[in-house]
């Protein structure tokens, strides 16, 4: 006999419902047809009425009922007996009325059963109701199954998990996609990753608040922007602090800082230490740095390291050096490796070199890779320089490209041209304008030499190395756009090369305003090369000072002339100076006579 409630159950909350697998009467009609129907007699009508009461929460009236009805063998009013006795604490009592219905075949009543022997720690008895209820086809029954079989290690536990999430079970379906998502390898198992997700949207589309976030992690990172941020919003409302924190950030990135400080607020006033940061830099954006401590300190109190480390660098910033000790010690003893580093940092720009070195090293062997590189610069500036190397290499490793230069700087100093050119290759990649040179150079000594062009020759395309050039020339780099000046100039064109010895000279380059008044001078502007000649000159370029005193002496201005051979006499290179003092002896003599 199919009778109401025979699938009333107990709910993970500990409150027992009944769910709707039989049409709720609803009106006062039908309960009065089911009144008189019980008042003669009729069991079934004892059964659906006792539920509709214990629904109603009218447990006196109700318990009469069910006791009638089970002692006529009903199973599902014995089931129902049971919740009504736990829910007036009478939990053995309950117990036993389960028992009754669940060896009549009550799958509920199964899963009420085991749920009570669990919560009593009789897990082989747990374990047996649970299974007895899952395998009858009962989603909680399989959903509690797999929770005590994955609370004991069991392989098995997965199976039922599964079963209760293809039934519908939204925690069930929530979990399985966290254990599919946890074995899914790095770099593979898409299978997997593809199958977690449409489990947390299983989830998320029944209404869970943190399959929702996940999903929407999921979709931010595959750059699915704007679905990400509606699953992040639905679970943001349902109370997750952690989706509207997510949620913010999406919309500070998309440019809504107003909107994005509207949902870290309510995460942050949740207690999400991470939100809370977020507010604090906005604030300290803002110069609003009184509000950014205090959110700051709303972090840290959240139990969010960060918060502190963040307090630290707002202190540094306003000079505050020993509250930034203060700050960076706490976050650094807590295990905040950046913050350890920070401390280093401050110790060190305080001459205090022997107490920076452990922090460094405790910042670098937790795998921060900017205390790695400081301590490769520790290490040579005190002439250590293997020690300085391995740190170096550490950290190149990691991809910091200012230690990928000092690696690929290193290795050519020792002869390996090709470590050398890998590291610099990764820290020009990374946008070191040195490295970028450096790998310029390395690749332009390997080109055979070339003459210039034929006439009717077409132009030969840039070479890498060129190419390396330019890319340090275009970030300042000013011996870079010196040689990309002489690169253009071998190639014929004047135009290129006379621009980017312009921008060197400009720059500070002496050897770009020698370079630059050398091709005005060939173009037949003579005055303003000797303006570029005197800039390089007063900078120390002795092969400039010489052209001034030819240039001087041609003109017959003797004494200027002189003057500059003079200066290129001791400026030098060496056939700069033995020409230079010929010509100035010569230009005395001359004076002289």
């Amino acid at each position: 006999m199919d009778v109401m409630g025979d699938k009333a159950t107990l709910l993970e909350t500990g409150r027992f419902v009944q769910p709707a697998d039989r049409e709720d009467p609803g009106t006062a009609a039908e309960e009065l047809r089911h009144r008189i129907a019980a008042e003669a007699g009729d069991v079934d009508a004892m059964s659906v009425l006792g539920s509709l009461l214990l629904r109603r929460g009218d447990l006196d009236g109700a318990e009469s009922l069910l006791r009638a009805a089970t002692a006529e063998g009903d199973r599902a009013a014995a089931n129902n007996l049971g919740v009504l006795l736990h829910q007036r604490g009478y939990a053995d009592e309950a117990a036993g009325w389960w028992r009754v219905a669940a060896v009549a075949g009550s799958a509920a009543a199964a899963h009420a059963l085991g749920r009570h022997h669990r919560e009593r720690g009789d897990e082989p008895a747990a374990e047996y109701w649970l299974r007895q209820s899952a395998e009858q086809g009962h989603t909680l029954g399989a959903y509690a199954l797999a929770d005590l079989l994955e609370h004991r290690g069991d392989v098995g536990s997965e199976r039922w998990m599964r079963t209760a999430a293809e039934r519908g079970h939204r925690e069930a379906a929530y979990r399985l996609a966290r254990a599919v998502d946890r074995n899914a390898k790095p770099g593979h198992g898409e299978a997997e990753r593809t199958e977690a997700e449409q489990w947390y949207r299983q989830a998320a589309a029944r209404g869970h608040r943190r399959a929702a976030l996940h999903l929407g992690a999921i979709l931010e990172q595959r750059g699915e922007l704007k679905e990400a941020g509606r699953w992040y919003l639905t679970s943001a409302k349902d109370g997750e602090s952690r989706a509207a924190c997510a949620l913010g950030f999406l919309l500070r990135d998309a440019g809504d800082e107003e909107s994005a400080a509207v949902w870290w607020l309510r995460a942050a006033q949740d207690g999400d230490g991470n939100a809370a940061n977020a507010l604090g830099a906005l604030h300290a954006e803002r110069g609003e740095t009184q509000t950014a401590e205090r959110w700051y300190r709303a972090a840290m109190d959240a139990g969010d390291v960060n918060g502190a480390y963040n307090l630290g660098l707002l202190c540094a910033e306003q000079g505050r050096t020993a509250q930034a000790d203060q700050w960076y010690r706490r976050a650094a003893y807590a295990g905040h490796r950046e913050a350890a580093n920070a401390l280093a940092v401050l110790l060190l720009q305080g001459g205090d070199a022997a107490g920076a070195e452990p922090w460094f090293s405790k910042a670098a062997e937790a795998g921060s890779v900017d205390a790695a590189f400081n301590l490769g610069i520790l290490y040579a500036s005190r002439g250590e320089d293997d020690a300085a190397l391995r740190w170096y290499e550490r950290a190149a490793a990691a991809g910091h490209t200012d230690a990928a230069l000092q690696v690929g700087t290193a290795r050519l100093r020792d002869g390996d041209e090709r470590e050398a050119e890998r590291h610099l290759r990764c820290a020009a990649g990374g946008g070191s304008a040195e490295a970028a040179y450096r790998l310029g150079s390395v690749l332009d000594a390997r080109r055979p030499p070339a003459g210039a062009p034929a006439l009717g020759e077409s132009v030969a395309e840039k070479s890498e190395c060129e190419e390396w050039y330019e890319r340090a020339a275009e970030q300042g780099h000013r011996r870079a756009q010196v040689r990309v000046g002489m690169l253009a100039a071998g190639r014929g064109d004047v135009v290129e090369a006379a621009r980017w010895y312009r921008l060197a000279a400009e720059a500070g380059s002496r050897n770009g305003a020698f370079n630059l008044g050398l091709l005005l001078a060939r173009e037949g502007s003579e005055p303003e090369a000797a303006l570029w000649w005197t800039r390089a000159a007063d900078a120390g370029h002795g092969r400039a000072a010489l052209r001034l005193a030819l240039l001087y002496a041609r003109r017959g201005e003797l004494v200027e002339g002189q003057r500059w051979a003079a200066r290129a006499a001791e400026l030098g290179p060496a056939e700069v100076c033995e020409r230079a003092t010929r010509l100035r002896d010569a230009l005395r003599e001359e004076l002289s006579a």
